[in-house]
């Protein structure tokens, strides 16, 4: 199986082979009944098992919101820096994110539907809407994970592959290299790695993400490597050796795309758990920028002025809980679907 297929190998259903959709006609003396199979493969096959499972769609629904508008801002953004017009970077907020009003009208205003939207979740010290201010940092929540757990893959794909295959030395200077990341606490060495680029071109938001990126490639490193183990002892894998293939081909075309469904509940709860982590390094004020807020800042910030002042603090966190638990929702769904633990 080639890259070219690992598309059709990814949609299809994990728990029986594919077959058409059909009707079943049960028949009596007295009357027929009909009904229709449901869809066993593909997309629809996926949409249907969701919406079966209410708290699996309602966690759909909220990560499907939460990066449309990351995208949408994103590139409002983005095209707002081209252009020198920054403006257009809050252009569907409820308010400029930055604009400072400090008068007791503003600031410090607790949720509520008073000039909604702008202070349904209340404002902070300086009079900003802290729902502006949410919305805007979204961009940075949502490119995080995809960056850190794609990364985390490509590396760890690669890496774990070619230990598990090869084994000998090649296997003992990986897995060895990868136990020295692993046996520090992922966020101590991301805090080291982040303090590493302060006061660097690369500090702020990036050193988030190189701290994350370095930190986050030994566990799919060694889901790689326990996939290959077990792959190279199959009876394809001895005919397509057979057949003339070379080492790096059947790693391309067999060894990798047959590794890929274990591993993909897991990369679903790991993007929750990214956007934890980068909220976490955000909080300690690692990578924070005073001309970007991050939700995990936004917290920090807010403590200050906790428990009197408590929105500041708490409706940041809450809308970190409710992103996690979504991706925990649907990875947690995958993962007894692919595992064959879950079907109709």
């Amino acid at each position: 199986m080639g890259f070219s297929s690992l598309l059709d190998h990814l949609l299809r259903r994990p728990i029986q082979a594919t077959t058409q959709t059909s009707a079943t006609e049960v028949s009596t003396e007295k009357t027929t009944l009909k009904t229709k199979a449901a869809p066993k493969e593909g997309l629809r096959f996926y949409f249907h098992f969701f919406r079966r499972d209410k708290p699996a769609f309602a966690g759909i629904v909220i990560i499907g919101l939460f990066i449309l508008w990351g995208f949408i801002e994103g590139v409002l953004q983005e095209i707002g820096s081209l252009t020198r017009h920054a403006s257009l970077g809050w252009a569907l907020l409820p308010a400029d994110p930055f604009l400072e009003r400090a008068a007791t009208a503003y600031a410090l205003q607790p949720p509520s539907l008073k000039n909604f939207p702008y202070f349904f979740f209340g404002s902070n010290f300086d009079g900003q809407s802290e729902l502006a201010r949410m919305l805007y940092a979204t961009p940075h929540d949502v490119v995080a994970p995809i960056v850190v757990v794609g990364s985390a893959v490509l590396i760890g794909m690669f890496l774990g592959t070619a230990s598990g295959y090869f084994g000998g030395w090649t296997d003992e200077i990986i897995m060895r290299v990868t136990d020295a990341f692993l046996s520090l606490p992922a966020l101590i060495l991301a805090i080291a790695v982040g303090f590493l680029f302060t006061g660097t071109s690369l500090s702020g938001f990036p050193s988030l993400l190189i701290a994350l990126m370095v930190v986050w490639w030994p566990t799919y490193a060694r889901f790689f490597r326990a996939q290959a183990l077990t792959l190279r002892e199959r009876g394809f894998i001895d005919s397509a050796k057979l057949s003339g293939s070379g080492s790096f081909r059947l790693l391309i075309r067999h060894i990798i795309p047959n590794s890929i469904d274990p591993i993909i509940a897991y990369m679903t709860l790991d993007l929750g758990s990214v956007i934890l982590y980068l909220s976490s390094l955000a909080f300690l004020g690692i990578g924070v920028s005073i001309v970007y807020p991050e939700w995990g800042a936004e917290s920090s910030f807010g403590l200050e002025f906790f428990p009197t002042d408590w929105w500041w603090a708490i409706i940041p966190g809450i809308v970190i809980a409710v992103i996690v638990i979504a991706f925990t929702l649907v990875g947690d769904r995958l993962q007894d679907l692919i595992s064959g633990r879950m079907s109709y």
